[in-house]
C-alpha cells in the first residue's frame, strides 16, 4: 500500500483531491495534514471519516520536527496547504509568506531527507502576473511577475521546489492552475460568495467595472489533471492547467445570477483591487499531451457549482454567519 501525504487536505482543493485518491485507489493510504486555518473545515471531509485508509492530523506544514515525523514512510507528497486569497494577502502578508513559501520549504526538506518517490507543489498561474488583452496564453516557459503579496509567496513556493530538483536531484513537479470553482469553496471567494450572496437576495459587490478576466476550472478537473502529473509527469516540470473558460467579473456575474433566476439588480460595482491583474490565460498543450482534457465548460462548470451551494446551505450558512467571516467581509466591502 502507498501513503501519499496530502497537506491542506481539509481545504477546497485539498479535500476534493483526498476524495479522489480515497475513491479512485484502493490500494492508497492517505495522510492529511491540515492546520485548520479559518477556510480548512473538517466538515469536507466528514464522508471519509470512518475510512481506515485516512488518517487526519492537524498541524502546520511549517513545523518542522511535525513534518519530519509524518513524512517516515511516505511514497508521495502533493502540497495544497496555503494562504491562497490575494485580498487578505493585501491586508497582511506574513502569514502568506509564512505558509507558501516558509512551508514549501519545510516540506521539500523533509521529503528529501526522507527519499519521497515524488512531491507535487500545487501552484496558481497568478505567478505569471497580468496578461495584457491580446497577449498569447502564458506557457510553462513564461517568466514569473507576481504582483500581489500572495501571488509572490506561491512563486517562491515554486522556485523552491524547483531549487531542489536541480541541487538535490529531487523529483519535484509542480502544477500551475486558474481559478477553481466547485463544492466546498470557502465563501469568500468570488463564486462561492456571489451564488450564497445571490440565494439570499444579497448584493455582489463586482470590482471596478467588472473587466478583469480569469479562466474557471472545475475543482474535479483539476484532482484529475494533478493525479496525472503526480503519476505521470516529468520530473523537474512545471505543467499548466486550466479549462479555457475564460469570464470576465460582469459575465460571470450575469450567468451566475442567470442560474439562480434572480435579478441583475443585485449587482453593486464597489472600489477595485489594488494592483488587480487584467487577465490570466494558459496555455494547457504540455498537459493535454500527457492525456488530460477539462470535462467541464464555464456553463457546465457553473450548473454544477451553483446546485451544490443550494443543496449544501447548512454547510456555507454555517460559516458565512460566523464571527470571523463577518468581520471579513465588513472589514473588505463596508467602505469600498
Amino acid at each position: 500500500m502507498q501513503t501519499i501525504l496530502i497537506t491542506g487536505g481539509a481545504g477546497f482543493i485539498g479535500s476534493n483531491f483526498v476524495l479522489h485518491i480515497l475513491g479512485k485507489y484502493p490500494d492508497y493510504r492517505v495522510l492529511n495534514l491540515d492546520k485548520l486555518t479559518y477556510a480548512g473545515n473538517l466538515d469536507n471531509i466528514q464522508s471519509v471519516a470512518g475510512d481506515a485508509r485516512h488518517t487526519f492530523v492537524r498541524g502546520d506544514i511549517a513545523n518542522p520536527e511535525l513534518v519530519d515525523h509524518l513524512m517516515k514512510g511516505v511514497d508521495l507528497v502533493v502540497n495544497f496547504a496555503a494562504e491562497s486569497h490575494v485580498d487578505r494577502s493585501i491586508m497582511g502578508a506574513q502569514e502568506f509568506m509564512q505558509a507558501n513559501a516558509l512551508g514549501a520549504y519545510t516540506l521539500l526538506d523533509a521529503a528529501r531527507r526522507h527519499q519521497v518517490k515524488r512531491f507535487l507543489q500545487v501552484s496558481t498561474d497568478e505567478v505569471y502576473g497580468s496578461l495584457a488583452p491580446d497577449a498569447d496564453p502564458w506557457t510553462e516557459a513564461s517568466p514569473l511577475a507576481p504582483r500581489n503579496p500572495y501571488s509572490v509567496s506561491k512563486a517562491a513556493g515554486d522556485l523552491m521546489a524547483r531549487s531542489f530538483f536541480v541541487t538535490y536531484g529531487m523529483p519535484v513537479l509542480v502544477t500551475r492552475a486558474s481559478n477553481n470553482i466547485g463544492p466546498c469553496q470557502y465563501p469568500e471567494k468570488r463564486v462561492p460568495l456571489f451564488v450564497t450572496n445571490a440565494i439570499d437576495d444579497l448584493s455582489l459587490p463586482v470590482y471596478g467595472k467588472g473587466t478583469a478576466i480569469r479562466d474557471h476550472l472545475y475543482v474535479s478537473d483539476h484532482c484529475e489533471a494533478i493525479d496525472l502529473v503526480l503519476h505521470q509527469g516529468q520530473p523537474g516540470e512545471v505543467y499548466n492547467v486550466g479549462a479555457d473558460n475564460d469570464a470576465d467579473g460582469e459575465e460571470l456575474t450575469h450567468q451566475i445570477l442567470e442560474v439562480l433566476g434572480k435579478p441583475r439588480g443585485l449587482i453593486e460595482y464597489v472600489k477595485d483591487r489594488p494592483g488587480h491583474d487584467l487577465r490570466y490565460a494558459l496555455n494547457c498543450a504540455k498537459i493535454n499531451a500527457l492525456g488530460w482534457q477539462p470535462r467541464h465548460d464555464l456553463k457546465s462548470a457553473l450548473a454544477r457549482t451553483v446546485d451544490w451551494y443550494r443543496a449544501n446551505e447548512a454547510w456555507w450558512r454555517k460559516i458565512k454567519e460566523s464571527w470571523e467571516f463577518r468581520a471579513y467581509y465588513d472589514k473588505q466591502y463596508k467602505k469600498r
